[in-house]
């Protein structure tokens, strides 16, 4: 993996002339985003995002924590949180921004004998399952890492306005697959990261595939643009 996404925020960090990212997905022109936008202060998030951070309680883990922006406001405000992320470059760029509880781990195989009261799965936090098929996986274990009367607060978007609609006003989704399941290709640098599966969830099938998994699952928000947030609990 080269770490494309990684190498821009650790850049970012330590001033070494960082670059927008290119993104590009299976379904979407390519996009420009800048890195700063990772760095961003608690001001700057989407309501989304600030609600989550105003509802978390105990001891809480920061899944695919990125730049550290969510974690650092958290540790800051003196609560108990751990954050973690695939990318080396990420958690680097997190110690030197001064996060204390970071590492280089994938969510499966955190290990299951330490539970949280709080789990943040944020910024289409859903992604991260990749494709459908991998949802029960994900669940199980994020389950397993939840305290009696802890919780999961976890965003993402009904990406379904994206497709084209026909004169009846049905939309012209593929007859393969769900319709949330796109692939990613980053750009940074003049490098390419390969494909990588990325998973966009509507409230339904996320609430659906909680219940066939054991968790209840509440929609506490939407956003302004076919975005949510919930919350999951034993």
């Amino acid at each position: 993996m080269k770490d494309l996404f990684g190498k821009a925020i650790l850049d970012y960090q330590t001033n070494n002339f960082p670059e927008d990212i290119i993104t590009e997905t299976s379904i979407s022109e390519a996009d420009e985003m800048s890195v700063s936008y990772l760095f961003r202060s608690f001001n700057d998030m989407p309501k989304l995002e600030k609600k989550a951070l105003q509802l978390v309680k105990g001891k809480i883990l920061d899944v695919g924590c990125g730049a550290g922006s969510h974690t650092l406001y958290l540790q800051e405000k003196g609560f108990d949180v751990t954050g973690i992320d695939i990318s080396a470059n990420a958690i680097e760029a997190c110690h030197l921004r001064g996060l204390k509880n970071i590492k280089v781990e994938n969510i499966l195989d955190f290990d299951s004998s330490e539970q949280f009261d709080t789990i943040l799965l944020l910024m289409n936090g859903t992604g991260i399952f990749g494709t459908l098929a991998n949802i029960s996986t994900y669940l199980k274990k994020l389950k397993s890492l939840l305290t009696k009367k802890g919780q999961i607060l976890i965003d993402s978007s009904d990406i379904i306005y994206m497709f084209d609609q026909d004169e009846d006003g049905a939309y012209e989704i593929p007859a393969t697959g769900y319709y949330g399941e796109l692939t990613f290709t980053i750009q940074y640098k003049g490098e390419t990261e390969a494909i990588f599966p990325w998973l966009y969830l509507d409230y339904n099938t996320l609430q659906n595939a909680c219940f066939a998994n054991g968790l209840q699952c509440k929609l506490l928000q939407e956003g302004t643009h076919f975005d949510y947030l919930a919350k999951l609990t034993l």
